[in-house]
């Protein structure tokens, strides 16, 4: 028997061609097809400073899928709030959930005009699956949202993925108060993923600074790199997952490192931490 998700006129957005659009430079990044020229040409602007600014993409999501089968496989958890979904791609977060627990629930959360008609279409059959077209910056509205709740408990423990996502938010609202609220609503035993644009402020700051100033005067308008004790400052009173805070591509790799890191890669991290 079906279950009825509720309608939201929130989803009822217009697509503007004329600007860039975080999901679909992801997608372009990625080799996707759902991107415009706008996006594009926010991807080759980043390719005269970091070549491999595809590889830069694919660890992000490579990232999420490693945190997401850890979570399903060794904590119990059966539900994730997904911040900011991004555009379908070959693994997304319920497909990588649920292969390894087919119970686990997942909403994903993100209202860009581009990603809500094609969230919509990808969850149409699966019914342990939720898209909710909040704003994942205004974490109040998602934690009430009726789409959210009907499929999150939030008096059970429940993985929160705050991937990708924070480096682009343009507000006064500071992202460590914005993920302070996310991380009071959420129940002992959750986890926090988070991953985002890094300053490691050695050598490869330079890097950092020339991809910045791209993704900040480009159409997309935002793409800031933070330190490590900022990005750190987004996961308060957590218990960090060994190996802590690092590099993407070292968070849990799949096998041993075979070839030396692109200087890009050095500007990707994040952590995944646990709620006492």
């Amino acid at each position: 028997m079906s279950i009825e998700r509720p309608a939201s006129p929130r989803a009822a957005a217009t697509i503007d061609r004329t600007r860039a659009s975080i999901a679909r430079v992801y997608d372009c990044a990625l080799g996707g097809k759902d991107n415009f020229e706008v996006d594009r040409e926010v991807v080759e602007k980043l390719k005269t400073v970091a070549p491999e600014i595809e590889q830069f993409t694919v660890d992000h999501r490579q990232f999420l899928i490693r945190v997401t089968r850890f979570i399903a496989g060794q904590t119990g958890i059966r539900q994730f709030l997904d911040l900011g979904s991004g555009l379908p791609t070959a693994e997304n977060t319920h497909q990588a959930a649920q292969r390894i627990a087919p119970d686990a629930r997942v909403v994903y959360v993100d209202n860009d005009p581009s990603v809500v008609a094609h969230g919509r279409a990808l969850l149409e059959e699966n019914e342990l699956t939720r898209f909710s077209p909040a704003d994942l910056t205004q974490p109040e509205e998602v934690l009430a949202d009726p789409i959210v709740r009907e499929l999150i408990d939030f008096s059970q423990p429940l993985a929160l993925l705050q991937l990708g996502t924070l480096h682009h938010y343009v507000g006064e609202r500071s992202p460590a108060d914005i993920m302070q609220t996310y991380v009071d609503a959420l129940p002992s035993g959750s986890y926090v993923a988070l991953s985002h644009f890094y300053d490691p402020q050695d050598e490869n700051s330079e890097l950092a600074r020339r991809m910045e100033e791209i993704f900040v005067h480009s159409p997309l308008g935002s793409g800031v790199f933070r330190t490590r004790d900022e990005i750190l400052g987004m996961l308060p009173g957590l218990e960090l997952v060994e190996p802590g805070f690092s590099l993407l591509v070292d968070w849990w790799p799949d096998g041993p490192r075979m070839q030396d890191l692109l200087p890009a890669q050095k500007c990707l991290a994040g952590a995944v931490g646990r709620k006492p």
